[in-house]
């Protein structure tokens, strides 16, 4: 025992400084470093204990003091209801600084989160709790608490001085690494939480107070948020930052330039360097056919320059193609190798457009014609391999590195005070002209028509009572930006979501939408995307309406669903193998009843509802379709429809929502200009539409070699929540639905309350993967329930056959304004 109080702690060992009972080992732990911090310990750990004691968390202090700090806090311990450890360093054991504390602190916490804060308050900790309830709720690797991005303010630094350079280093980190801090405001913060499992604290080694950088700069691929916080005054003591501190800052900026990318990113960038130099190579061999070709289209055969010129280019494609296919990718890419040939001819005479006036412009300034193809075709080369090494091909490795476009801020201030959710000054009519009632569960208002819930249209319901609503606005900056955001507005008092931002690059004329998450929930959207209704009810309204229908009993399995003589049979399986084409073939040849094709409301009881959106025909759909109603133009424009919405189409698509561009605003766009190949299943296949149905048997299908196998009931619970993930994989879901918050359930408590709904479903139905690498599924389904007693006839019934004696019913007419609500003839309410 000593002067501090306390018995002589070694070098790196951990002490408990209290007593506190936990039924399980925390989730976070909360990394303190202190240096002569015996005046605001005891504040600290008094202010902790409020903010952190719902968290599931630890206290770590990792010490580095001279003064009576380890006796202090070893006194005042108890104010924290929370478990509070130190990490004594004794002198000659401190290496690093403070970067070093934080890195010992973190290899000894407990928690499966980290969140690093000073102990001079200057770092509030109901500002730090936001950044740990953001980190554990989202599905983000690193959150940074910001003092530069919406509400933040770093007003409680000392002068003037000390702002210029908290703001000019952050400015001089983003010019050293523009890229891995593209999506971080304030890379110089000391409040920061991270995930342990995707940081390699061994390769980690920061000089002095920046270890939040290096971490950003040596995970170039994490995916980061932010949470805009205030910067408190100090409550005692003195700043540690120095001249000395700031050269050595520069110094770690210089030796992270060098070093930083001496990892497996330096690799990977050196074979975009080598497939850059072949695809170099083979475009100058690309340019001698192409000018070999316009020489013989223009000087031989006397066509126009620009005819030619189009005509060469299809030549030269073609040459480059099987050149770059075969010997820089080496036939591997997304998708299949006519989709790549597909989008590198679309590239090449997408190209060409922009080509022809600059070679129209050369050739009438008097460059020869020859001369002023080879330079266009010159000009273009880069862009031409970004495009094709990154989307047509889809490089793993860039992948890797790649930072997520879509920069996340959390915001503890009202909405109404970010110009971001300002309205236009003129006014907008509320009216919701479409309403639904889903199953008598919700009921949606809307100003955009929805035609994947048109089975469901029911004009009684009131507007007042209505669980969504979705109304056209002016969301959103009125100028453009270089960079999607979702800021995610939260309630400064237990940090719940209220409401939710998402903007792209293109202000007001984006595809913008805000989700207020109030009773109703209530959505506004962008008139782009309201020009665009198939992508505002799969990117927004879905995503919701799987999440409201959850607290009230029900899952939107993504599945499937036919009855057969009062048996239901359901298909799941990830999105694109076959599910549709299997529907199609099974109701044609085998009759039955259809519920769904997509998704299916199910509940713990086993029952399924139905759920009958329009299906869409993509190109490995098609040779399922025998639909005599099809018109001629209709069939021609299937075939188009079906090759841009296909599997290929949306691997394309999600390559390009990994990049920096304004995906929601692509897609509205196409789809405006080519709908999807949506049509209502009894006028591709005679059939009749159930309501309801008890399901027996599921099949997982898949893709591969013929077999079939029991899925055991765990691994069909992991499966199909799997699959229906899988159906929502198109950007922005990942990036709002953790913000999602209905009838007080959080993200969190939502999904594991689907999980339970799941369970109870499956527990009376017997599961089996089905593969095939035929398509066969429709033929080997009938064949199996059959020898189980279950068949299936032209008709869909079998005579002496009854159905069970639970079958679901469209809901009673209510009362509305003291009026009983008419119920259709045949429809849903």
């Amino acid at each position: 025992m000593d002067h501090t109080g306390i018995p002589p702690l070694p070098a790196l060992s951990c002490l408990d400084l209290n007593e506190v009972a936990q039924a399980a080992p925390p989730r976070l732990t909360v990394v303190v470093p202190t240096r002569n911090e015996q005046e605001v310990i005891p504040l600290l750990l008094r202010a902790l204990g409020p903010a952190f004691a719902s968290l599931s968390a630890e206290v770590l202090l990792v010490d580095d003091s001279d003064d009576d700090t380890p006796a202090v806090a070893a006194e005042h311990a108890e104010l924290c209801p929370c478990p509070v450890r130190m990490l004594h360093r004794v002198p000659g054991a401190r290496g690093g600084g403070l970067s070093g504390a934080v890195l010992a602190g973190a290899r000894q916490a407990r928690g499966d989160w980290v969140l690093v804060m000073d102990a001079d308050l200057q770092h509030p900790p109901e500002a730090a709790a936001a950044v740990a309830r953001t980190a554990m709720g989202h599905d983000i690797d690193i959150v940074v608490g910001t003092r530069h991005a919406g509400s933040g303010s770093s007003g409680g630094l000392s002068g003037a001085g000390r702002s210029l350079a908290s703001s000019g280093s952050a400015v001089l980190a983003k010019v050293f690494f523009p890229r891995c801090l593209a999506t971080v405001t304030d890379p110089m913060s000391g409040l920061f939480a991270f995930r342990k499992d995707a940081v390699d604290l061994e390769r980690l080694n920061p000089l002095g107070f920046k270890v939040l950088l290096e971490m950003l700069v040596r995970n170039p691929s994490a995916r980061v948020a932010e949470v805009a916080y205030t910067f408190a005054p100090r409550a005692a003591g003195r700043s540690k930052a120095s001249l000395r501190e700031g050269l050595t800052y520069l110094r770690h900026l210089l030796r992270l330039r060098r070093t930083g990318r001496q990892s497996p990113q330096s690799a990977q960038r050196a074979h975009e360097f080598g497939r850059l130099i072949a695809f170099g190579l083979i475009g100058l061999s690309g340019i001698v056919a192409n000018t070999a070709a316009l020489w013989l289209f223009f000087d031989v055969l006397g066509l126009s320059p620009l005819l030619g010129a189009a005509l060469a280019t299809q030549v030269s494609t073609a040459w480059n193609f099987a050149l770059v296919e075969f010997l820089v990718y080496r036939g591997t890419g997304n998708g299949t190798r006519p989709g790549r040939a597909t989008r590198f001819f679309a590239l090449n005479n997408v190209l060409l457009l922009g080509r022809l006036p600059v070679l129209a412009l050369l050739v009438s300034w008097g460059v020869g014609v020859l001369s002023a193809n080879i330079i266009t075709l010159v000009g273009l080369f880069l862009l031409r391999f970004l495009f094709s090494d990154r989307i047509i091909y889809g490089t793993g490795d860039h992948r890797a590195a790649k930072r997520d476009p879509v920069r996340t801020l959390v915001d503890p201030r009202a909405p109404a005070d970010d110009p971001a959710t300002a309205h236009a000054a003129h006014k907008r009519s509320k009216y919701l002209s479409h309403r639904y009632d889903i199953a008598g569960q919700v009921t949606i208002g809307s100003q955009v028509g929805l035609p994947e819930l048109e089975f469901f249209r029911a004009q009684w319901v009131s507007p007042d009572s209505c669980d969504i609503v979705i109304r056209v606005g002016d969301i959103g900056r009125r100028m453009p930006h270089h960079r999607a955001a979702l800021t995610e507005f939260s309630r400064p008092a237990d940090g719940r979501p209220v409401s939710l931002n998402y903007e792209e690059q293109l202000g007001r004329l984006g595809a913008n939408f805000r989700v207020d998450l109030g009773h109703p929930i209530s959505v506004e959207v962008s008139p782009l995307l309201a020009h665009s209704p198939h992508v505002v009810y799969t990117n927004v309204v879905e995503a919701l309406l799987r999440f409201v229908l959850v607290p009230r009993g029900w899952m939107l399995l993504h599945s499937a669903c036919l009855d057969f003589n009062g048996t239901g049979v359901m298909l799941s399986a990830l999105t694109d193998t076959g599910k549709t084409c299997t529907i199609l073939k099974l109701l044609r040849e085998q009759g039955g009843c259809f519920l769904s094709d997509d998704m299916t409301l199910v509940d713990a009881a086993g029952h399924a509802l139905c759920f009958p959106k329009p299906l869409t025909i993509s190109a490995h759909t098609l040779h399922a379709v025998h639909a005599d109603d099809l018109t001629g133009p209709e069939w021609m424009r299937l075939r188009l429809q079906s090759r841009l919405h296909s599997r290929e189409g949306r691997s394309f698509a999600l390559t390009l929502a990994r990049l920096n561009l304004p995906i929601m605003a692509i897609n509205a766009l196409t789809q405006i200009l080519v709908p999807p190949p949506k049509y209502a299943v009894d006028r591709l296949v005679p059939c009749a539409i159930g309501t309801a149905t008890e399901v027996r048997d599921l099949f997982v299908i898949e893709r591969g070699a013929p077999g079939l196998a029991d899925i055991p009931y765990d691994e069909a619970v992991r499966r199909l929540l799997g699959n229906t993930e899988d159906a929502y994989g198109f950007p922005p879901f990942r990036y709002f639905a953790p913000a999602l918050t209905v009838d007080g359930l959080d993200h969190a408590q939502l999904r594991a309350r689907e999980r339970e709904i799941l369970s109870g479903f499956l527990s009376g139905i017997r599961v089996r993967a089905l593969a095939s690498d035929h398509f066969g599924w429709a033929e080997e389904i009938p064949r199996l329930l059959a020898r189980e007693g279950v068949y299936m006839a032209a008709d869909g019934h079998l005579d002496g056959e009854e159905r069970p004696s639970w079958d679901w019913q469209f809901p009673a007419p209510l009362a509305v304004n003291g009026a009983v609500r008419p119920m259709p003839a045949g429809g849903p309410p």
